[in-house]
């Protein structure tokens, strides 16, 4: 996969020397010269100094033939043009861009492209781990809206259907480890002591999960 990073700071040297590692063709882009220095020794990816919103550089970062574009420099406006560039201009597959302005991020949602809100996340998790401790998230998704968290079911649930749980838009049962063993649960399938249920949460819906759950979790 050919990815080109627009940013050179932490985070997009640090996801360059990932993507190396794992095979990626990978292309910097950073204004900076100096910037190249946070890639590690031997970095086998291309390294390009220039603005990440100019048409020339990316073409020079071989953006006609990328299949992502990856904007994470420190400013949303500049993030904002690179990722808008490379997927109106030349129709890249896959277009990220990190925007530390919430309501920027909401903008760039609307035209389509994905966004990696810092704030937004850190609030979201900040408040999840202060409120729900004991439902830590597995995966979350868009900025921490949605969320999967697995939780051992309270033996007092044992015997009620899994379907009983689903909170239309808010809650849903996506998958139960019983014995060892993952499954999908079909309707009508009932707990049993011991499952592990994993459920597709929305961030705002983690207290009435935390209800059905909070009995013996001593909170």
């Amino acid at each position: 996969m050919r990815t080109v990073i627009v940013g050179c700071g932490r985070v997009g040297a640090t996801l360059a020397a990932q993507l190396v590692t794992e095979g990626h063709d990978v292309r910097l882009v950073d204004h900076e010269p100096k910037a190249a220095r946070l890639l590690p020794p031997g970095f086998p990816g291309a390294f390009l100094v220039g603005n990440g919103f100019s048409r020339s550089v990316l073409e020079a970062a071989g953006i006609v033939h990328a299949d992502a574009l990856v904007a994470v420099t420190s400013s949303d406006n500049g993030n904002i043009v690179s990722a808008r560039t490379a997927k109106e201009s030349y129709r890249v597959p896959v277009v990220l861009a990190r925007i530390h302005d919430p309501r920027r991020a909401d903008i760039c949602r609307d035209l389509g492209i994905t966004t990696i809100s810092s704030v937004r996340w850190a609030v979201n998790r900040i408040h999840q781990i202060l409120l729900h401790r004991h439902l830590s998230p597995e995966v979350a998704f868009g900025s921490g809206e949605t969320l999967l968290v697995r939780s051992q079911l309270p033996a007092y649930l044992t015997g009620r259907r899994l379907r009983e749980f689903d909170v239309d838009g808010e809650i849903r049962v996506v998958e139960v480890t019983r014995a060892g063993r993952s499954l999908l649960p079909a309707h009508g399938v009932r707990a049993e002591s011991g499952d592990l249920v994993t459920f597709a949460v929305a961030a705002t819906a983690l207290g009435r999960l935390r209800g059905f759950l909070d009995k013996e979790l001593g909170a």
